[in-house]
């Protein structure tokens, strides 16, 4: 599928074996100065839910783990995809503009990236879109809520930039080929138009809620005050509600058979949101995260310097995480009605029935240097193999009911 045409520009791979193991003084204060004030919100007002500590650490607005730093790569806390290499973006370019010429390439087209990272994705699908004419009367929408990531993305995509306040979009810029790009703290922002919705590993650092069932029924986790260990440093636990919560009986569905369930209603009012502006103003929707369907229980954990830690120890160091729900995700879309899931797949299947395999072929056959032979091979490998990311991490995709007599006719490509 059109990978021939892609543009024969540098390669982008990771190099495997380079990782940055120093520490910083400022994010430890910021670290110890969050958990000040986690532990007084303790102390006053009980203990929190995994989605309250959640959203406190990730997202804090002077100790937020996403807030002032860059969190990815080879010298972050852990590596995506479009960072590995610029096949991966370039392959959902290819997708994309498959399945929008099908409809017949309905303009203005909004891109939409939920938690771009450092733009490098978009990035990668809006040069394939360049390449191959098609961004006529596009814009691009980033929801990012990190002033740190959207002072990288914006320095990556655009030529110029305008920050903007008291206004639901916070800053401006011009990207390269010439257009506009715009950035809001949520999703419901973004105005309303034809649109293609991308989520790369934005459902899994989204707050969950966490559930444990009991001789009484489910119960939710929560993390309180550790009163067992005597140490100044403060120590956080788990421990169960002793009655139900409000969320439990909200969440927990009565034919819930697992002993351990997580749930995220921020991911729920995103999906819906979208799968309503789809039926209302046409689109394309398509997420890829590592998760389950149905079957996950106790996934709640965290990375530092590419190595999984105990997500309860010096809040604000490391990124949280939680398996994505797929089961979860295909039953909203299913309630709200008027749009078609498809999925989950793996990425492996997805990304060779794109045609990865084809544009790592040729990329190979262009390159002389062992170094980069061995780099790109590995990047490819690190996107395909099972025992990597290419079964853990899967794809879904929403399309409005409208299209099902086009899409019956000619079948969306990856699922």
């Amino acid at each position: 599928m059109l990978s021939k045409f892609l543009i024969p520009r540098q390669i982008r791979a990771f190099s495997l074996q380079k990782i940055n193991q120093t520490g910083s003084k400022k994010l430890d204060y910021e670290s110890k100065n969050l958990t000040k004030q986690l532990v007084q919100r303790i102390k006053i007002g009980g203990p929190l839910t995994v989605a309250e500590y959640m959203k406190e650490v990730l997202t804090h607005p002077a100790g937020g783990y996403y807030m002032h730093k860059d969190v990815f790569g080879e010298q972050g806390d852990f590596i995506t995809s479009p960072e590995i290499t610029q096949m991966f973006g370039e392959m959902l370019a290819v997708w994309f503009l498959n399945e929008w010429q099908k409809l017949g390439s309905p303009v203005p087209l909004q891109f939409v990236e939920l938690g771009p990272g450092r733009g490098t994705l978009s990035n990668d699908i809006l040069n394939v879109f360049g390449h191959l004419k098609a961004l006529h009367r596009a814009s691009l929408h980033l929801v990012e809520v990190s002033p740190a990531l959207s002072d990288i993305q914006a320095k990556r995509l655009c030529k110029q930039v305008t920050p903007i306040s008291e206004s639901k979009v916070y800053r401006e810029g011009i990207y390269k080929a010439g257009i506009p790009v715009k950035w809001y703290n949520q999703m419901q922002d973004v105005p309303k138009g034809f649109s293609m919705f991308i989520a790369h590993e934005f459902f899994d650092a989204l707050p969950i809620h966490k559930f444990h069932k009991t001789y009484q029924g489910f119960r939710e986790v929560l993390i309180d005050l550790d009163p067992n260990v005597d140490s100044p440093k403060p120590h956080f636990r788990y421990v169960l509600a002793k009655n139900k919560t409000p969320m439990s009986k909200y969440l927990v569905s009565k034919n819930e058979n697992r002993d351990h369930i997580e749930v995220s209603p921020d991911s729920i009012f995103i999906i819906e949101n979208i799968c309503k502006r789809l039926v209302e103003c046409g689109g394309i929707a398509l997420f890829c995260d590592y998760g389950h369907n149905g079957d996950g229980t106790d996934t709640f954990r965290a990375f530092k310097k590419h190595v999984q830690v105990n997500p309860l120890e010096n809040p604000g160091s490391s990124d949280l995480t939680a398996d994505v729900d797929f089961s979860m995700i295909k039953q909203v879309v299913e309630n709200v009605g008027g749009v078609i899931p498809y999925g989950p797949i793996s990425q492996r299947e997805f990304l060779l029935k794109v045609g990865l395999e084809c544009r790592f072929k040729n990329l190979l056959g262009s390159l002389t240097d062992k170094e980069h032979i061995r780099n790109l091979t590995a990047s490819y490998e690190m996107l395909t193999r099972d025992d990597k990311m290419g079964k853990r991490f899967k794809f879904f995709a929403i399309f409005p009911e409208t299209l099902r007599k086009i899409l019956d006719k000619f079948p969306v490509v990856g699922f």
